[in-house]
């Protein structure tokens, strides 16, 4: 449990900070101006992470909204819930409607999820055109989707939005947004509350190191510049849109700080 505390209180001081939330987004999109940059030039050494079948890719990166979704959920519920009754903000019914209100963030992002990502098939299959190993003497055969291309072996080439991009930035950048409320809440060192917020936070953490990981893997090894960085420009402009505008409406998941009134939020959120 010591462990746990000197492992949650230094990342604190890290991740936790807002430092890390001004300048998240602009580190990422300077990683896929400079990871395109080195894929062209033909700079990038060979090693495991491009094969698409790595762990990481396919244990994590393939399933990442379930990850991120899984481990925010408790975090969001319990924090929220331990922020407002601390504060002296509400009692525990209100409390309660408090921290569900802020989990309807899931619920936005799950939505986010799933529009860009149909978006971007959509896209891709529009955009694209099948090409197989046929005879020269049987009929052409025209494909809709890639789906069906890849059924007959064949190789479908269209716009594809890095899918990658988009999401391990909107990812990591709901993360740090999420985690700014441990700034204000405090919790008794003997409470078993406590060693669990410690835990949720401490995988948040490591889960945002593997986005941030595989978000240079992905502008190194795969995508052409435009389909990467189209890609990010969308899970930053996502998280824009929610964390910087909307949330910080009335009638809106809101912010993680709840007790912090709306004016001095846009304050702390913009420094």
């Amino acid at each position: 449990m010591e462990q746990l505390e000197r492992c949650s209180r230094s990342l604190r001081a890290g991740l936790a900070a807002g430092a890390v939330r001004r300048r998240l987004p602009w580190v990422l999109l300077g990683l896929v101006l400079l990871g395109s940059a080195l894929k062209d030039g033909d700079l990038v050494p060979e090693t495991p992470m491009q094969n698409k079948r790595n762990l990481l890719n396919v244990y994590f990166v393939k399933v990442a909204w379930a990850w991120t979704f899984w481990l925010l959920l408790p975090f969001i519920g319990v924090t929220t819930y331990l922020f407002a009754k601390s504060k002296f903000l509400y009692g525990p019914t209100k409390s309660i409607l408090t921290a569900l209100r802020r989990l309807s963030a899931l619920l936005v992002g799950t939505a986010i999820w799933y529009v860009c990502t149909g978006l971007f098939m959509y896209i891709e299959n529009l955009t694209g055109m099948c090409s197989t190993s046929g005879k020269h003497n049987e009929p052409r055969r025209l494909y809709a989707t890639k789906q069906e291309c890849h059924q007959d072996n064949g190789i479908w080439n269209g716009f594809d939005i890095s899918g990658h991009c988009f999401l391990l930035s909107y990812c990591a950048l709901m993360i740090v947004e999420e985690m700014a409320v441990l700034e204000g809440l405090s919790i008794d060192q003997n409470s078993k509350l406590r060693v669990v917020v410690n835990s949720l936070f401490v995988s948040l953490c490591f889960l945002t190191m593997i986005w941030v990981f595989m978000f240079v893997c992905t502008a190194v090894y795969f995508h052409d510049f435009s389909q990467k960085l189209l890609g990010a420009l969308i899970g930053l402009s996502a998280w824009y849109v929610t964390y910087r505008v909307w949330y910080l409406k009335p009638f809106s998941p809101g912010l993680p700080l709840t007790n912090i009134p709306l004016s001095s939020k846009k304050y702390s959120y913009s420094r």
